[in-house]
């Protein structure tokens, strides 16, 4: 059966039981990975571009030095240099597991009736772009869309939400995660225009609980700590269809995955999405503390962390380094070369 989604697009809906073929390939051997990982850090340890970020007032403390680089392969293999365990706030990189472990729990069609898939081409806390398509927000990778998904994460309480996203979160990691008590104090004191726009989601029914309660268990999804080696964990549980490849723990179904990993290519840098996509061809997340997590379906995925920040929040050394190796391991999704098939004779 072929239907019409909401955006317009012609999907057909009636695969159940259509084994899929994913798309996989392996790295490099150990040694030459290990190699690369050093050979981006050094590359770029010392390049001085940037600014740390300063709007949430604790993370203007961070060294602009603190450069870190993993890589996490969807065997169990973990390549770390650097500053790859200094913990810092995960900040908006955790839009991405929070939606998957929503759309674990609700299913493909609701998360989608509730929270699109398409780029704003706007600022990631914009209230123009809730507004002009009449309350419903375009991604969960924005402001708006993060709060709608955040609302809609199992427990009968914000309490019981709250634990549900940080043990979520750290199933992806593969350890405990904490709160960062100081950066949540810090955004709780300066977040009024989550608010707002938590209140607009609201007025339009997006949000059916207490939309400052949402704001908080939002808050708090942001201030766990983690490192450049811990995204590169939970980058690769996306890579490796949600099984988590230390732990061997199964976190979301493949769909999920899949799903999430979509989001992430259209729309997790933001309005700069396109050109990371048509530059490192990765589906990737940014957060403003200086953390980036790329990831390439079937093999893996990098963890970076940096402070200083381009115009966009983005990371300067971390999207360096993600770029060369993206090149150099040979992960950008787009990347082909010239297949030349045996020749056989015709019937053969």
């Amino acid at each position: 059966m072929v239907a019409r989604n909401r955006t317009g697009v012609d999907v057909d809906t009636d695969v159940e039981g259509v084994e899929q073929e994913v798309s996989t390939g392996s790295l490099p051997g150990w040694d030459r990975v290990e190699e690369l990982v050093h050979a981006a850090h050094e590359r770029y340890r010392d390049h001085a571009g940037g600014t740390v970020a300063d709007y949430i007032p604790v993370l203007a403390e961070a060294d602009p030095a603190w450069f870190g680089v993993c890589v996490a392969e969807s065997g169990g293999a973990v390549h770390a240099v650097g500053d790859a365990d200094v913990e810092f706030s995960v900040q908006s990189i955790s839009k991405a597991f929070v939606y998957a472990l929503v759309c674990e729990e609700h299913g493909h069609e609701r998360v989608l009736e509730r929270v699109g898939v398409d780029n704003t081409g706007l600022a990631f806390n914009s209230v123009m772009a809730v507004e002009l398509h009449d309350g419903h927000p375009r991604n969960p990778m924005v402001n708006a869309g993060a709060l709608a998904t955040t609302a809609l994460v199992p427990g009968g309480s914000p309490a019981e939400q709250w634990e549900t996203v940080r043990t979520g979160l750290s199933r992806f990691a593969g350890r405990q995660l904490e709160l960062d008590g100081v950066v949540y104090r810090s955004e709780s004191a300066t977040n009024m225009r989550n608010k707002a726009i938590a209140r607009l989601l609201e007025s339009y029914g997006r949000i059916e609980t207490d939309p400052l309660e949402v704001v908080d268990v939002y808050t708090r999804q942001c201030s766990l700590r983690v490192t450049a080696r811990d995204l590169a964990v939970m980058g690769a549980t996306l890579a490796d269809g949600g099984v988590n490849p230390l732990t061997g723990e199964r976190v979301v179904s493949a769909q999920v995955c899949r799903d999430t990993l979509a989001v992430l290519a259209s729309t997790g840098l933001y309005e700069r999405s396109g050109e990371w996509l048509f530059e490192i061809g990765l589906p990737a997340k940014s957060g403003v503390a200086g953390g980036i997590v790329a990831v390439a379906p079937g093999k893996g995925a990098i963890g970076t962390f940096s402070p200083p920040l381009d115009p966009a929040g983005n990371s300067v050394r971390g999207q360096r380094a993600t770029a060369y190796l993206s090149r150099a391991l040979g992960l950008n999704l787009f990347a082909s070369s010239v297949h030349v098939p045996e020749r056989t004779e015709r019937g053969s």
